[in-house]
Order: C-alpha cells, then structure tokens, then sequence
C-alpha cells in the first residue's frame, strides 16, 4: 500500500495537482460521466484544490465552477474557478448570493471530512453530518438531471442515508476509487440523474 501511496502523490506531483485525492474524482467521472464542457459545478471542501483544478479543465472556459472551503489556498485556477474561503455549510450573505447567483448546478461534488478524533464512531457521525448537509445544499440548487457526489465515512447509518436520497435520484450508486488507499474506510456516495425539485437556498 505503501507503493500504490508513493504512485499516485509522485504522479499528482508530475501533473500538477496539489493532492492524490485527484484521482479519485477521475475515477468516478470515468465511470460515471459526471463532467461536460459548460457545467457549472459547486465544489465543497476544495483545498488544496485538485478537484477543483479537474473541474476547471473538464467543464472547460464555457463552464463555472464555485469552491469553497474553510482553508485558503495557494493554488492558481483558471478565470472559470471562484474559490471563496469560509463554511460551505453556514448562511452567509456574500456566498449564498454568489450560490443562488449561479445556481442551478449541474454538479455538486464534496470532499468534505471532519477533523478526526479517533474514535471510529463519533468520525463517522460526524461525516455523515456534513453528508446530510451537502446533500442539503445539492438539493437546494441542483439542476433537473444534475449529479451529487460526496465523501463519506463508512458506518451503519449510511445505508439508510443512501435509502432516502433514492427519491431524489435516477441512481444511488456508492464508490471505492482504486486510488482511495485500502486501509482507509472513506467511501464516496454518487447521486444520478437529480429528480427531485429544486428549491432556492433557505426556502421551503
């Protein structure tokens, strides 16, 4: 595993990516078709940015992507990316107005994860929170036939998480990228085809 860790962070280096994590995201799209050019993608917990530099690329200059994370980074993106620094998740004037501005979203996608604490259990409570708030915000601003996607932390609640999203979605699929390292227990919650209406950001 070690060897499998070495490959993918020399390779983000060669590539130019920030983080390994990157992979993951191409993974998903390959087996997914989660990107176009033209889409406009809200992308939560982005620093460093990798997904977000895929984004970038794959949506093309005719496409938007909004990220968002409470880190700064160094990162330079395209004039397609906004990356603004602050809680995805807490109303705040500035970001929801920029959100609703360009909503709807073809694409959510969310490498979201708690601080860890150690005890498996509260870690995966507290995924499954962001989780649930992500998908939240999706449902809020996702255009008819959109995509979700979402980091999440395997546990006994996420079965019954993945059963309530189905209304709102074509397909529920769950995700393990090869490039996820094996030890870790992360799994990725892939939402098709959104169904569901969208409602504008704070209403009912």
């Amino acid at each position: 595993m070690k060897k499998l860790h070495d490959h993918y962070f020399k390779k983000a280096k060669q590539e130019n990516y920030p983080a390994r994590s990157v992979y993951k995201l191409k993974e998903m799209d390959k087996a997914f078709k989660l990107f176009a050019p033209g889409l406009k993608v809200l992308d939560l917990g982005a620093a460093p940015g990798s997904w977000t530099l895929y984004a970038s690329q794959k949506v093309g200059p005719s496409g938007r992507v909004i990220a968002l994370d409470l880190k700064a980074t160094d990162t330079a993106f395209a004039p397609n990316v906004t990356f603004l620094v602050g809680d995805a998740l807490q109303p705040d004037p500035e970001r929801m107005a920029l959100i609703e501005a360009t909503q709807p979203f073809h694409l959510v996608i969310s490498d979201m994860a708690p601080k860890t604490t150690g005890s498996r259990i509260t870690d995966q409570a507290r995924s499954l929170e962001l989780v649930e708030q992500a998908l939240a915000l999706a449902r809020s601003c996702l255009v008819h036939g959109g995509h979700f996607v979402a980091k999440v932390f395997q546990g006994p609640d996420v079965k019954p998480f993945l059963d309530a999203m189905r209304p709102d979605f074509a397909k529920v699929k769950t995700a393990k990228p090869k490039s996820s390292r094996s030890e870790s227990f992360e799994i990725f919650i892939v939402g098709l085809g959104f169904t569901g209406q969208t409602r504008p950001i704070g209403g009912s």
